[in-house]
Formats: structure tokens, C-alpha cells, sequence
């Protein structure tokens, strides 16, 4: 038989882990009887834990949200995921709370058993992180587009484009993304009767939140991480290419991540690759890094720019370009 204390604890981590517990089931889970379940649960509310009780069949109990924060129980690997996010939050990935992040990781490390502290410190030592890539976003900001697709709220923000064209939005918010370097809004933008990607660090503080409106089914079957990486692929980007790759489309995608282009299989043994960069150049040898034979349909700048790389190559490794097109060693002429 749990101590009373003990079965307190038990009872919180119970309530805390499904939405509603019937009254008789609870108490079986607990091994006590339905009148002593109800002392506990008036003991957790005078502690501040907001439990609420109904009656009738389907009667019960639920730990709804309360004025304040109580404590809350974690088993060790939910307290070791807070503490990993935890620490890569207070890395500055999110503006403005770097510094509460490192407060609430030292609360929750100081009251870790040892076993915890010890798998902590370990990924703690053997993470090295790399220099943060991408713009920093406001915690505030995120906070505020992630609460409006959360509760169907239309948003309204200035908004400056990768061309630096300014514009005002006014859109429904459907949900956030966060690629690994930047964070996303996807919204249903009204205006141009389509959905529309933002990128948030690219949007004008502060945000106007506004009514309610209907909710409608998300793009990509309301897979937002693949609307993302496809908008990603080719439309931000002022140079755009069709490249056929001779290798299967299974092949390549699993080398080539959704962001990085479209792909859509031209036979069984070749693929359209769809892509866009910022410079034809790196375009150029990232093509020459895939390490699988390619024909350019378009655009022509880039078949020439190829032409002066393998030039470029040619001179670096002593070799010169044959008439028929092709890299031959001097020597072999003669």
C-alpha cells in the first residue's frame, strides 16, 4: 500500500497523462477506495492543481489549466527532452529567451536524480553545436502567429519578400514550421485565393491578431513540412532549372532532401530534377557533387556555365577540352 504522499504523487502523474479518468477506474489504477480518492484529489486542489470533477455516467475527473502554473511530474525521458530543448533554446535560436531558458534548465538539472544528471552532462559534453545558421526570431512574434493557428484568428503584418518588395497581409493562419535554420508561418492568403509560406524573421513586428474564421483543410493533405520544402525548392529563388538526372527517382530523393528540389520520375531510369538557386555558379557545382550523369534543359546560362567550370577543372589538373567535347590528357594524343 503506496503512503500517502507517495499515492499523491502517483494520482498527479496519472491525471496528468489522459485528457478525463472515470472515477472507478482511477481508483482501481490506485488500489484505493472511490472515498479516499476524493480526499486525495480535494488535497490536490488546495495544493493549486486545478481538477475538475463531473458527475453521471461518463463521470470523472480531468486536470484542466488553472490560474497559476503547478508543479509538474516528468518521467525521465520527458525530463531529459525538456532539458535538451531547454538548452537549445538558451543557444539564441528564438530571440528573447535565451536567458529564461538557461534559468529553467538550472531548476530542472538542480532537481534531477543522479542518474538523470549524469545522461544530461553526457549529451552536454558530447554535443558540440555549430555556429548558429539563419536569422534569429522574435519569441514574442512566434508566440503570437503560433497562438492565432492555434485558435483560427486572422493575422494582419507587414511583410518584406526575398526581393525586398514590401507589402501588407492579411491572412488565416494554419500553422509554423521551423526548417532546422528558419521558421515558417503557412497561411490561406485571401487575397491571392492560395496558400502562401512567410518567412517569420521577414515579417514586421507587431502583428495585428483578428477574428475568427473558418477553418479549411491544409495544403499537401495538411502535411505543412512538405508544402514547405516545396515552396522552398524553386519559387524563392531567382534562378530556376530543369535538369534530367540519370538515375532513378528513388535513388535521388533519398540524396537530394525535399528542400533542395522536385523530383518526378521521367522513366526507370532517369528523373526531373526542379531547382532553383540565388547564383547559377553554386548551382554549378552542386550539380558536379551529385556524381550521377545529368542533361540541362534550361536554362541555357546554365549549360555554359557548366562549360566554364569544366574548363576551369581541365586547367587545374593539367588537361585541356577536346574538340568532341570531352576532357583528354595531351598525352593521350600521342
Amino acid at each position: 500500500m503506496l503512503t500517502s504522499s507517495s499515492r499523491l504523487l502517483r494520482l498527479l502523474s496519472l491525471l496528468q497523462t489522459r485528457r478525463h479518468w472515470a472515477g472507478a477506474e482511477l481508483a482501481e489504477r490506485l488500489e484505493i477506495h472511490p472515498r479516499t480518492l476524493r480526499r486525495d484529489i480535494d488535497r490536490l486542489r488546495e495544493l493549486g492543481y486545478p481538477i475538475e470533477a463531473s458527475s453521471g455516467v461518463a463521470g470523472g475527473y480531468a486536470f484542466r489549466p488553472g490560474q497559476a502554473l503547478p508543479p509538474l511530474l516528468l518521467d525521465d525521458d520527458e525530463a531529459l527532452a525538456v532539458a535538451i530543448a531547454l538548452r537549445t533554446a538558451a543557444s539564441g535560436m528564438v530571440g528573447g529567451i535565451e536567458e529564461t531558458a538557461l534559468r529553467a534548465v538550472v531548476k530542472l538539472e538542480q532537481v534531477m536524480p543522479a542518474r538523470l544528471r549524469k545522461r544530461v552532462d553526457a549529451l552536454r559534453t558530447a554535443i558540440v553545436p555549430l555556429d548558429r545558421v539563419g536569422p534569429v526570431v522574435d519569441a514574442a512574434l512566434l508566440a503570437a502567429l503560433a497562438g492565432a493557428c492555434r485558435d483560427q484568428l486572422r493575422a494582419c503584418f507587414a511583410y518584406t519578400d526575398i526581393r525586398g518588395a514590401a507589402s501588407e497581409r492579411s491572412v488565416e493562419p494554419h500553422g509554423v514550421v521551423h526548417t532546422g535554420s528558419r521558421w515558417y508561418l503557412v497561411a490561406w492568403d485571401p487575397a491571392r485565393d492560395d496558400w502562401r509560406t512567410f518567412r517569420i524573421d521577414r515579417i514586421v513586428d507587431p502583428v495585428e491578431i483578428g477574428g475568427h474564421f473558418a477553418p479549411r483543410p491544409g495544403p499537401e493533405g495538411g502535411d505543412l513540412q512538405a508544402f514547405v520544402s516545396r515552396s522552398l525548392a524553386v519559387s524563392p529563388y531567382p534562378e530556376r532549372a530543369r535538369i534530367v538526372l540519370h538515375a532513378p527517382r528513388d535513388t535521388m530523393a533519398r540524396r537530394i532532401p525535399p528542400a533542395y528540389g522536385l523530383l518526378e520520375a521521367v522513366d526507370a531510369d532517369r528523373c526531373l530534377l526542379q531547382c532553383g538557386a540565388h547564383d547559377l555558379d553554386q548551382l554549378v557545382y552542386w550539380l558536379l557533387a551529385l556524381d550521377v550523369d545529368f542533361e540541362v534543359l534550361e536554362p541555357a546560362a546554365l549549360k555554359q556555365r557548366l562549360i566554364v567550370a569544366v574548363e576551369r577543372v581541365a586547367r587545374c589538373v593539367g588537361t585541356v577540352p577536346a574538340r568532341r567535347g570531352r576532357i583528354e590528357n595531351p598525352r593521350d594524343a600521342m
